[in-house]
């Protein structure tokens, strides 16, 4: 079974599901600018870890959040002013256009590179009649205080606050920025559960305790609790997010419940180029769209994220991601080369009983014992290349078991649609618009499939395509 490092615990652990199924909450995009491919390893970490936990025959409900109030005491300028504000003012929208503009991008942006669509998407601006009763609750329980329309969290009434960052209270550095000098606080480690609004006049709600609006962390444990009740098993995120954003998780979801909420928590490495962590603050991003007018696949960024372990920070270059390009292109080359088959989960009984190559076998345990050890997937690539060049195996074989195991890959290894890269990722990222009901997009991209001379058949069964 799937084994997994929890940085709560520091040690890999197997996956030990409730019920028979998986509860996993992932930490979503700020919607104010477009998501950089920094980003996007996050994202793609725990799509990697759903379709493995997927191949192991279990159900899998995803929550993922979309930060569409722009209000992060971590996320302002030096200023004081609100990067969704100011997107706003840079662009001549509002801030709902803005959060609508950069929403969109994100699905386009994560149907590029094959990440599955969550089950839930909440927005936290959909949510504040949850996030008020759960700062609410938080009080009535002595965790946190109220001053002047402003709310905070007592880190000293948690005696378990910096577990999962490894940070004593006495040694902690002030992690909420702006908040860390405020005469307000009882701590400068005590954090914001709501602000009051002041002159701020955009992006503003009523509350018990006046105008204001949600500290960011209050968000997602007002979300995940919502969605996926006060106990589930994983919960994702860049390592950035570790602390202070999953530390003030932990202490208002189990400040607010008595208990531990979540059992497993994960983070993958950052991103960097040119030596520094990629950032859009920094102004040293890059976008999956960017990549892909320069004419790159997409998925070929996927397959680089598969070249490190996503605890190992990466070093992002040009060369690697060509590299990489053209790995997927020739097994994509050498898969259509070794026949057909419909790509499926198998499983030893299966290889056994219908393929009887004991060659075959030996290959899947060592692929997904690659997979099961918190997804290593350099070895996992490795037993890939191996597997699909051994002609001792059967070809057909080897076209199923690499189409199998491409479930968990993503990389569209078995390109039965014969439509280039870009186009695939088009039929890709309609599929998303459509089951989010978004046919404003998917008729818009019906058009731009049309242009190239591809027409869409929609059916019961699915989406297939036609030459037009």
């Amino acid at each position: 079974m799937l084994r997994l490092f929890n940085t709560l615990t520091r040690q890999k652990e197997e996956l030990t599901p409730t019920n028979g199924g998986v509860k996993m909450y992932s930490c979503g995009p700020t919607v104010y600018r477009p998501v950089h491919i920094g980003n996007l390893r996050s994202f793609l970490l725990a799509d990697f870890v759903r379709r493995a936990i997927g191949y192991h025959g279990l159900d899998v409900y995803k929550v993922m959040n979309i930060t569409d109030v722009g209000h992060m005491t971590d996320e302002m300028t030096d200023e004081g002013r609100d990067r969704m504000l100011l997107a706003a003012e840079d662009e001549g929208l509002s801030t709902a256009e803005i959060a609508a503009k950069y929403t969109d991008a994100f699905f386009s942006d994560t149907s590029l590179v094959n990440i599955q669509t969550a089950d839930a998407y909440p927005k936290a601006s959909d949510h504040i009649p949850q996030i008020i009763e759960l700062v609410g609750k938080l009080i009535e329980r002595g965790h946190a205080y109220e001053v002047d329309g402003n709310v905070y969290y007592d880190v000293s009434s948690f005696p378990e606050y910096g577990r999962l960052s490894g940070q004593s209270l006495e040694n902690m550095r002030a992690g909420h920025r702006i908040d860390a000098a405020n005469p307000q606080k009882r701590s400068h480690q005590d954090f914001a559960l709501w602000v009051a609004a002041g002159e701020r006049r955009d992006l503003v709600f009523d509350s018990p305790w006046g105008k204001g609006y949600p500290g960011w962390h209050i968000e997602c444990s007002a979300m995940s609790l919502h969605y996926l009740g006060d106990r589930f098993d994983l919960h994702t995120g860049g390592v950035d997010n570790r602390f202070p954003h999953h530390e003030d998780e932990i202490a208002q979801s189990e400040g607010a419940v008595g208990h531990e909420v979540v059992r497993t928590w994960i983070h993958g490495e950052h991103v960097l180029l040119e030596s520094a962590k990629m950032a859009k603050s920094a102004g040293n991003v890059v976008t999956i769209g960017d990549l892909a007018a320069q004419g790159h696949d997409p998925l070929a960024y996927r397959y680089w994220c598969f070249t490190a372990r996503y605890r190992r920070q990466v070093h992002f270059t040009t060369e690697a991601l060509e590299a990489a390009g053209t790995a997927l292109r020739r097994l994509r080359e050498q898969m259509s080369l070794l026949g057909a088959s419909e790509p499926a989960p198998v499983t030893d009984t299966m290889l056994r009983s219908s393929v009887r190559d004991e060659g075959a076998v030996a290959y899947h345990h060592r692929f997904m014992a690659a997979v099961d050890d918190d997804l290593d997937f350099p070895a996992a690539l490795r037993v890939v290349h191996e597997t699909i060049g051994d002609q001792a195996v059967p070809a057909d074989i080897r076209h199923r078991l690499v189409g199998s195991w491409d479930e968990i890959l993503g990389l569209d290894l078995v390109r039965s649609d014969g439509l280039p890269g870009e186009l695939a990722a088009l039929v890709r990222e309609r599929e998303v618009a459509r089951s989010a009901k978004d046919f404003v997009r998917a008729d818009a991209i019906r058009d731009r499939l049309r242009a190239h001379g591809v027409e869409l058949l929609d059916s019961a069964d699915g989406t297939r395509w036609v030459r037009g």
